[in-house]
C-alpha cells in the first residue's frame, strides 16, 4: 500500500538558491521508505564528502565528532541530542525534503526508483554541496555575571574564572551561555564552544575550526601539555593545580591536540586527563599508543572521583 506524503505548507515554496519541484508530491511505498533507510550510513557519508573513520564499534566523520553510527543504519549526534536514519540525516544536514531524500538513497543504493505508469516523474538530487559557515563569535551579554556564577558554583575557583574571562577565553553571550573562544597560533579567534548556564545546552559556534578546538595560552617553560575532553574540565585542572599547557579537545578526536603539537615544538610530555568513562578510556588507549610511537612521554591521569575532573572537584 502506498504511503501518500502530506506536503507541508512551508514545503510549497521554493527556498533560496534550490528549485522546488513535483518531486515534493511523490509517492513512495513502505518498501521503498524502508529500502531507503537500509542505505550503508558509512559509504554514504562518504560519499557526501565526510572523513569517515572507525572507532571501536560505531563510525564517526572528522567534520563531526560527536556522531556516532551504529550498526552501519542509525545515527546520533551527541552535541545537540538528535539522531535517525538515512533519510533524516539527508532532511537535517543537507536541508532535503522528505520525498528527495528517499529518493537520492534509493539512486544511492542502485534500487529501482519509480512505477511503472505513475504519471509524476521523479527529479534525482544530489544534496547541495556543503559550504562552510564564516565563524563569527557569538554577541556578547552586557557582564558575565550569569557565566561565573555558574562555573564558581561547579568548583571552579573564582580566579581562575575571572583570568579566563581576562584572557579573551571565556565570555557570556546574549543567551547567558558560557562561550569558550579557541585561539590559532596567531592569537586570532577561530573556535567557540558553548555551555548553557541553565539548560544542558552544549554546541560549538558554526564555521569553528575543530582543529584547533580550546587552549590555554603557551607558556614555553613548561614542555608538557595536558589534554582534556571539555572546556570546564581543563579549568577544573587547573583550579585543583595551577596553571599549566592545556587543550581541551571538546570532543575526543585529537586534531585539536595535534595541531597543538605542530605549533610548539617544545612538547615533549603528554598527560591525558580525559574521562573515567568508557569512550574517555577507549580514547586514552588509543591516543596514548599513538603518541607514544610518535616519541612523546604519555602520561595517563585518571580522577580519583566521578567520571570527569570537574566531576571530581564537585565531590572533593
Amino acid at each position: 500500500m502506498r504511503l501518500r506524503l502530506a506536503a507541508r505548507r512551508r514545503e510549497n515554496h521554493p527556498r533560496p538558491g534550490r528549485a522546488v519541484g513535483v518531486s515534493a508530491y511523490r509517492h513512495y511505498t513502505d518498501a521503498e521508505i524502508a529500502a531507503a533507510n537500509d542505505t550503508d550510513l558509512p559509504e554514504l557519508l562518504r560519499r557526501l564528502g565526510y572523513h569517515v573513520r572507525r572507532v571501536g564499534r560505531y563510525y564517526t566523520t572528522s567534520e563531526m565528532d560527536s556522531l556516532r553510527v551504529r550498526d552501519r543504519r542509525t545515527w546520533w549526534r551527541y552535541s545537540d541530542s538528535t539522531g535517525g536514519d538515512a533519510v533524516e540525516f539527508l532532511r537535517r544536514f543537507h536541508g532535503m525534503l522528505f520525498p528527495e531524500a528517499v529518493g537520492y538513497l534509493l539512486d544511492f543504493s542502485g534500487l529501482p526508483d519509480g512505477i511503472p505508469g505513475d504519471p509524476v516523474p521523479v527529479r534525482k538530487t544530489r544534496p547541495p554541496p556543503r559550504t562552510p559557515p564564516v565563524f563569527v563569535l557569538p554577541p556578547p551579554n552586557a557582564d558575565d555575571g550569569r557565566v561565573r556564577a555558574y562555573l564558581v558554583g561547579r568548583g571552579i575557583a573564582p580566579g581562575v574564572v575571572d583570568g579566563f574571562i581576562r584572557s579573551g577565553l571565556l565570555y557570556e553571550d546574549e543567551r547567558h551561555n558560557c562561550v569558550f573562544v579557541g585561539h590559532n597560533r596567531t592569537g586570532t579567534p577561530v573556535f567557540a564552544a558553548k555551555r548553557g548556564t541553565s539548560d544542558g545546552f552544549r554546541g560549538d559556534v558554526p564555521g569553528s575550526d575543530k582543529r584547533v578546538a580550546f587552549r590555554t595560552p603557551y607558556v614555553p617553560a613548561l614542555d608538557a601539555v595536558h589534554v582534556f575532553e571539555a572546556p570546564i574540565d581543563l579549568m577544573s585542572w587547573i583550579t585543583l593545580y595551577g596553571p599549566c599547557n592545556a587543550v581541551a579537545l571538546c570532543g575526543l578526536h585529537d586534531a585539536p591536540l595535534a595541531a597543538y603539537l605542530r605549533d610548539h615544538q617544545g612538547i615533549r610530555r603528554i598527560a591525558l586527563c580525559l574521562d573515567a568513562d568508557g569512550p574517555g578510556r577507549e580514547a586514552a588507549g588509543r591516543l596514548g599508543a599513538k603518541y607514544r610511537a610518535a616519541g612523546y612521554g604519555v602520561m595517563d591521569y585518571l580522577p580519583p572521583l566521578g567520571k570527569d575532573w570537574n566531576e571530581f572537584i564537585q565531590r572533593k
